[in-house]
């Protein structure tokens, strides 16, 4: 990108020579590590997204509600959201003690945790049974901090973009296959009579779609136990096989008593607008994206005269999953070309400035719906559109991750950073939710702006994430020189 021409503040932070002038060639990524760790990151939604096809069946047939159906979502949702609160609790401690013992370790422990909460949850015959499953999950597993700080040392400033470019591609794949799972699985004495004829299915019936997804996890334990090499360089083996490992971490062994220090630093010594400036971008990110993931298959749901668009669950199912292969494939074409092209500061601004957009959608279906008295072409070409605009939106995740890796003043204390914009972030997805569908039916319910008010304060929210976006640094940190 041209700069010639525009101005040039200089500070303390300013770069002697300019990036510009001597763009360094990109280094390979390592193909076997990053394949491992892409590996891990497409079991997780796997396994956390097989639950949502068969969870409210679940529910009714364990009795909790006493035959209130209106019930169920109640349930469901403090079901869902377990996972979140306990990560909430939890992720940061796996994150700080990843600086310690290393990453092999913790996410050791972290698959072995998730594979077998997925097997107590489809042996549970009770809510609470449900309840520990669930909160084991997110308590034994912080991993999702562990391979982003992972795939931060074994990329430098040269492939960030296209390292953190596949964590989002992983996360649609796994979103697709998950529900997938979770509904063809389910009840499979129903579906295959002939071969799961045992009275244990009967028992059982939710015992299939979860043993799938914890033998996933048994063949991520064995990969990460054989062939993942250890990142962090005060526990690395003196001799590698990672040329990027090298060049990336460069750490002497004269100077891992140093690190060791500096992985063990006050947790509010981190606490830097440098690191905390990323993380609220972050925070504030999942918050608006799990609140519009709350509130899209809810409004495509919504009566027609209500302001939605009543559609069927096997149509919403259609339409998310074809949602979630787009996108999976437009981030692999274009993340990493237009995050060259525009550079990651401007290209997260874009990326948030379509949410707005992506709100004002809502109302014009709406309107469009009260007007013609059906779904036709005109609100189906709207829906595409912000679908298409959400994809982009989405695209910002993996720039905010380059800013968060980007702020560790140094890679041994690169867990700890990470531990704490999870934990943000999974504040924000327990609340998320709740907030998102309570003011969307509080809006409807009494008509406030039309029942459109829940678009307005999100717009507003949107805005304060633009204006924090703007906080972020001009270019990413280059740590490696």
């Amino acid at each position: 990108m041209d700069t010639s021409n525009s101005p040039r503040t200089t500070s303390e932070t300013t770069p002697l020579v300019s990036a510009g002038t001597s763009k360094k060639p990109k280094t390979p990524l390592p193909k076997l590590q990053i394949g491992i760790l892409m590996t891990l990151r497409l079991v997780e939604p796997i396994a956390s997204m097989s639950i949502f096809p068969y969870i409210n069946q679940l529910i009714r047939e364990l009795g909790i509600t006493g035959g209130d159906d209106a019930a169920v979502g109640y349930y469901a949702g403090i079901i869902e959201s377990l996972f979140f609160v306990a990560q909430t609790l939890t992720v940061l401690r796996w994150s700080r003690l990843s600086d310690r013992i290393g990453r092999k370790p913790v996410l050791l422990v972290g698959l072995s945790g998730t594979c077998m909460s997925m097997l107590c949850f489809g042996l549970s015959t009770t809510f609470w049974g449900l309840v520990v499953s669930r909160c084991m999950c997110g308590v034994l597993n912080g991993n999702v901090s562990v391979l982003k700080t992972m795939l931060g040392e074994l990329t430098d400033s040269t492939n960030m973009a296209q390292g953190f470019a596949l964590l989002p591609i992983m996360w649609c794949i796994g979103g697709f296959i998950g529900p997938l799972i979770g509904g063809m699985l389910a009840r499979p004495q129903d579906n295959w009579p002939g071969l799961f004829a045992h009275p244990f299915w009967s028992k059982y019936p939710y015992f299939l779609p979860c043993a799938v997804s914890a033998c996933m996890f048994v063949l991520g334990f064995l990969v990460v136990l054989f062939f993942l090499e250890e990142t962090l360089s005060t526990k690395r083996r003196s001799k590698l096989t990672t040329t990027t490992l090298s060049i990336s971490n460069g750490a002497n062994s004269d100077d891992r008593g140093g690190l060791s220090q500096t992985s063990n630093m006050p947790m509010r010594s981190l606490l830097t607008p440098t690191i905390v400036i990323p993380i609220a971008n972050y925070a504030m990110l999942a918050l608006l994206d799990i609140a519009l993931m709350a509130i899209l298959p809810l409004f495509l749901s919504t009566p027609t005269y209500l302001g939605g668009l009543g559609f069927t669950p096997s149509r919403i199912g259609l339409w998310m999953g074809i949602y979630a292969m787009a996108n999976g494939i437009f981030q692999a074409l274009f993340f990493a070309k237009i995050v060259d092209w525009i550079g990651p500061k401007r290209f997260f601004c874009g990326a948030v400035s379509c949410f707005a957009p992506i709100m004002l959608m809502f109302p014009i279906m709406s309107w469009l719906v009260h007007a013609r008295g059906m779904v036709d072409h005109a609100i189906t070409l709207t829906l595409i559109s912000q679908l298409a605009l959400t994809m982009i939106w989405d695209m910002a995740y993996g720039t905010v991750f380059m800013f968060i890796t980007a702020s560790a003043p140094t890679k041994n204390v690169l867990g700890t950073v990470n531990g704490l914009a999870q934990t943000s972030a999974s504040m924000a997805r327990v609340v998320g939710p709740a907030f998102a569908t309570s003011l969307f039916a509080f809006s409807k319910e009494h008509n406030i702006l039309n029942g459109n008010a829940v678009y307005v304060v999100f717009i507003v929210l949107a805005g304060v994430l633009r204006w924090l976006g703007s906080q972020l640094p001009d270019k990413i940190q280059d740590r490696d020189e």
